[in-house]
Protein backbone atom coordinates (compact mmCIF):
# COMPACT_ATOMS: atom_id res chain seq x y z
CA UNK A 1 0.00 0.00 0.00
CA UNK A 2 1.29 3.49 -0.83
CA UNK A 3 0.04 6.98 -0.14
CA UNK A 4 -0.88 8.10 -3.65
CA UNK A 5 -1.22 11.79 -2.77
CA UNK A 6 2.33 11.87 -1.38
CA UNK A 7 3.68 10.01 -4.39
CA UNK A 8 2.12 12.50 -6.80
CA UNK A 9 2.75 15.72 -4.90
CA UNK A 10 6.15 15.11 -3.31
CA UNK A 11 8.25 15.83 -6.38
CA UNK A 12 12.03 15.75 -6.39
CA UNK A 13 12.19 19.46 -5.59
CA UNK A 14 9.74 18.99 -2.72
CA UNK A 15 11.69 16.04 -1.35
CA UNK A 16 14.92 18.05 -1.37
CA UNK A 17 13.26 20.77 0.71
CA UNK A 18 11.85 18.16 3.11
CA UNK A 19 15.33 16.72 3.49
CA UNK A 20 16.78 20.17 4.07
CA UNK A 21 14.25 21.01 6.78
CA UNK A 22 14.23 17.62 8.53
CA UNK A 23 10.81 16.26 7.55
CA UNK A 24 11.78 13.91 4.72
CA UNK A 25 12.02 10.74 6.85
CA UNK A 26 8.49 11.23 8.19
CA UNK A 27 6.96 11.92 4.77
CA UNK A 28 8.92 9.10 3.16
CA UNK A 29 7.24 6.65 5.55
CA UNK A 30 3.84 8.14 4.76
CA UNK A 31 4.53 7.85 1.04
CA UNK A 32 5.53 4.20 1.34
CA UNK A 33 3.23 2.86 4.01
CA UNK A 34 0.36 5.33 4.36
CA UNK A 35 -3.18 4.61 3.14
CA UNK A 36 -3.55 4.87 -0.64
CA UNK A 37 -6.36 7.46 -0.42
CA UNK A 38 -7.46 7.01 -4.01
CA UNK A 39 -10.99 5.87 -3.20
CA UNK A 40 -13.45 7.92 -1.18
CA UNK A 41 -14.71 6.32 1.99
CA UNK A 42 -17.79 7.13 4.08
CA UNK A 43 -16.02 10.00 5.88
CA UNK A 44 -15.00 11.68 2.63
CA UNK A 45 -18.40 11.10 1.02
CA UNK A 46 -20.25 12.60 3.99
CA UNK A 47 -17.85 15.54 4.20
CA UNK A 48 -18.24 16.35 0.49
CA UNK A 49 -22.02 16.09 0.72
CA UNK A 50 -22.12 18.63 3.54
CA UNK A 51 -20.11 21.29 1.75
CA UNK A 52 -21.79 24.33 0.18
CA UNK A 53 -18.59 25.57 -1.50
CA UNK A 54 -15.12 24.60 -2.60
CA UNK A 55 -12.10 26.05 -4.39
CA UNK A 56 -10.77 24.58 -7.61
CA UNK A 57 -7.35 25.27 -9.11
CA UNK A 58 -6.49 24.81 -12.78
CA UNK A 59 -3.57 25.82 -15.02
CA UNK A 60 -3.84 27.58 -18.39
CA UNK A 61 -1.81 27.15 -21.55
CA UNK A 62 0.47 30.01 -20.45
CA UNK A 63 1.25 28.03 -17.24
CA UNK A 64 -0.49 30.55 -14.98
CA UNK A 65 -2.55 28.90 -12.21
CA UNK A 66 -6.10 30.04 -11.55
CA UNK A 67 -8.31 29.39 -8.53
CA UNK A 68 -12.08 29.56 -8.78
CA UNK A 69 -14.61 29.51 -5.95
CA UNK A 70 -17.65 27.33 -6.49
CA UNK A 71 -20.75 27.53 -4.32
CA UNK A 72 -24.20 26.03 -4.11
CA UNK A 73 -26.57 24.11 -1.87
CA UNK A 74 -24.98 21.32 0.20
CA UNK A 75 -24.43 18.32 -2.06
CA UNK A 76 -23.94 20.34 -5.25
CA UNK A 77 -20.55 18.64 -5.59
CA UNK A 78 -22.04 15.27 -6.44
CA UNK A 79 -20.33 11.98 -5.53
CA UNK A 80 -20.91 9.61 -8.45
CA UNK A 81 -18.83 6.82 -6.93
CA UNK A 82 -15.73 6.40 -4.76
CA UNK A 83 -13.46 7.68 -7.53
CA UNK A 84 -15.62 10.21 -9.36
CA UNK A 85 -17.18 13.61 -8.62
CA UNK A 86 -19.29 15.94 -10.73
CA UNK A 87 -20.93 19.33 -10.53
CA UNK A 88 -23.15 21.44 -12.75
CA UNK A 89 -21.72 24.48 -14.49
CA UNK A 90 -24.19 27.34 -14.74
CA UNK A 91 -24.16 30.59 -16.65
CA UNK A 92 -21.98 33.15 -14.86
CA UNK A 93 -19.84 36.10 -15.88
CA UNK A 94 -18.86 34.30 -19.10
CA UNK A 95 -15.10 34.58 -18.52
CA UNK A 96 -14.70 30.78 -18.97
CA UNK A 97 -11.19 30.78 -17.47
CA UNK A 98 -11.53 27.44 -15.72
CA UNK A 99 -13.38 25.82 -18.63
CA UNK A 100 -10.73 27.12 -21.05
CA UNK A 101 -7.90 25.90 -18.84
CA UNK A 102 -9.37 22.42 -18.68
CA UNK A 103 -9.31 22.17 -22.45
CA UNK A 104 -5.55 22.67 -22.25
CA UNK A 105 -4.71 20.83 -19.02
CA UNK A 106 -7.27 18.63 -17.31
CA UNK A 107 -5.45 18.44 -13.96
CA UNK A 108 -7.28 20.12 -11.07
CA UNK A 109 -6.95 20.50 -7.32
CA UNK A 110 -9.97 20.94 -5.06
CA UNK A 111 -9.91 22.42 -1.56
CA UNK A 112 -12.99 21.67 0.52
CA UNK A 113 -13.12 23.68 3.74
CA UNK A 114 -15.02 23.24 6.98
CA UNK A 115 -14.03 26.42 8.78
CA UNK A 116 -16.21 25.79 11.81
CA UNK A 117 -14.50 22.45 12.60
CA UNK A 118 -11.17 23.55 11.07
CA UNK A 119 -11.00 20.64 8.63
CA UNK A 120 -9.71 20.67 5.05
CA UNK A 121 -9.95 17.98 2.38
CA UNK A 122 -7.65 18.24 -0.65
CA UNK A 123 -8.51 16.35 -3.83
CA UNK A 124 -6.45 16.10 -7.01
CA UNK A 125 -7.80 14.65 -10.21
CA UNK A 126 -8.52 14.92 -13.90
CA UNK A 127 -11.54 16.95 -15.02
CA UNK A 128 -13.52 16.68 -18.22
CA UNK A 129 -16.29 18.86 -19.62
CA UNK A 130 -19.46 17.05 -20.60
CA UNK A 131 -22.30 18.39 -22.70
CA UNK A 132 -25.65 18.06 -20.96
CA UNK A 133 -26.95 15.97 -23.85
CA UNK A 134 -24.05 13.54 -23.48
CA UNK A 135 -25.22 12.29 -20.08
CA UNK A 136 -28.79 13.52 -19.40
CA UNK A 137 -29.15 11.30 -16.33
CA UNK A 138 -26.09 12.82 -14.68
CA UNK A 139 -27.22 16.30 -15.73
CA UNK A 140 -30.53 15.67 -13.98
CA UNK A 141 -28.79 14.51 -10.81
CA UNK A 142 -26.37 17.42 -10.52
CA UNK A 143 -29.03 19.91 -11.65
CA UNK A 144 -31.62 18.75 -9.12
CA UNK A 145 -29.57 20.30 -6.30
CA UNK A 146 -30.35 23.78 -7.63
CA UNK A 147 -33.44 23.32 -9.82
CA UNK A 148 -33.94 27.05 -10.35
CA UNK A 149 -30.87 27.37 -12.59
CA UNK A 150 -30.15 26.02 -16.07
CA UNK A 151 -27.22 23.62 -16.37
CA UNK A 152 -24.94 24.66 -19.23
CA UNK A 153 -22.45 21.81 -18.91
CA UNK A 154 -21.16 19.21 -16.46
CA UNK A 155 -17.69 19.03 -14.96
CA UNK A 156 -16.77 15.45 -14.08
CA UNK A 157 -13.64 14.77 -12.05
CA UNK A 158 -11.79 11.47 -11.89
CA UNK A 159 -10.04 11.37 -8.53
CA UNK A 160 -6.32 10.65 -8.56
CA UNK A 161 -5.77 11.04 -4.81
CA UNK A 162 -6.88 12.99 -1.77
CA UNK A 163 -5.52 14.03 1.60
CA UNK A 164 -6.81 15.49 4.85
CA UNK A 165 -5.07 18.50 6.38
CA UNK A 166 -4.37 19.30 10.00
CA UNK A 167 -6.32 22.24 11.50
CA UNK A 168 -3.24 24.42 11.96
CA UNK A 169 -3.71 27.99 10.68
CA UNK A 170 -7.37 27.43 9.69
CA UNK A 171 -9.28 30.37 11.15
CA UNK A 172 -12.67 29.25 12.51
CA UNK A 173 -15.60 30.85 10.69
CA UNK A 174 -19.31 30.19 11.05
CA UNK A 175 -22.26 30.54 8.72
CA UNK A 176 -25.50 32.18 9.81
CA UNK A 177 -27.01 28.68 10.01
CA UNK A 178 -24.19 27.56 12.33
CA UNK A 179 -24.79 30.55 14.60
CA UNK A 180 -28.55 29.98 14.58
CA UNK A 181 -28.14 26.32 15.56
CA UNK A 182 -25.69 27.27 18.32
CA UNK A 183 -28.13 29.81 19.79
CA UNK A 184 -31.26 27.64 19.52
CA UNK A 185 -30.90 26.24 23.09
CA UNK A 186 -30.38 29.78 24.42
CA UNK A 187 -33.42 31.10 22.56
CA UNK A 188 -35.52 28.24 23.91
CA UNK A 189 -34.29 28.92 27.43
CA UNK A 190 -35.06 32.63 27.08
CA UNK A 191 -38.59 31.87 25.86
CA UNK A 192 -39.18 29.55 28.83
CA UNK A 193 -37.83 32.17 31.24
CA UNK A 194 -40.01 34.84 29.67
CA UNK A 195 -43.10 32.64 30.00
CA UNK A 196 -42.22 31.84 33.61
CA UNK A 197 -41.62 35.54 34.32
CA UNK A 198 -45.05 36.45 32.94
CA UNK A 199 -46.67 33.84 35.18
CA UNK A 200 -44.84 35.19 38.23
CA UNK A 201 -45.85 38.77 37.36
CA UNK A 202 -49.48 37.69 37.06
CA UNK A 203 -49.32 35.84 40.39
CA UNK A 204 -47.67 38.83 42.10
CA UNK A 205 -50.28 41.19 40.69
CA UNK A 206 -53.08 38.96 41.92
CA UNK A 207 -51.51 38.70 45.39
CA UNK A 208 -51.11 42.48 45.71
CA UNK A 209 -54.66 43.31 44.63
CA UNK A 210 -56.91 44.00 47.68
CA UNK A 211 -59.52 41.28 48.12
CA UNK A 212 -63.09 42.49 48.81
CA UNK A 213 -65.04 40.15 51.05
CA UNK A 214 -68.74 39.40 50.62
CA UNK A 215 -69.51 41.34 53.83
CA UNK A 216 -67.83 44.48 52.49
CA UNK A 217 -69.78 44.44 49.24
Amino acid sequence: MAHKFAQLMFTEAVQKLQEQHGSRRQYEKIGKYGPDQEQLGPDETDFIGERDSFYMASVGENDWPYIQHRGGPPGFLYVIDDRTLAFADYSGNKQYITIGNLQWNNRVTLFLMDYARRVRLKIIGHAEILDVATDPDLAKKVGSIDPGSKVERIVRIQIAAFDWNCPQHITPRYTSEDVQRAFEPLHEKMENLQAENEKLRAALKAASTPQISEREK
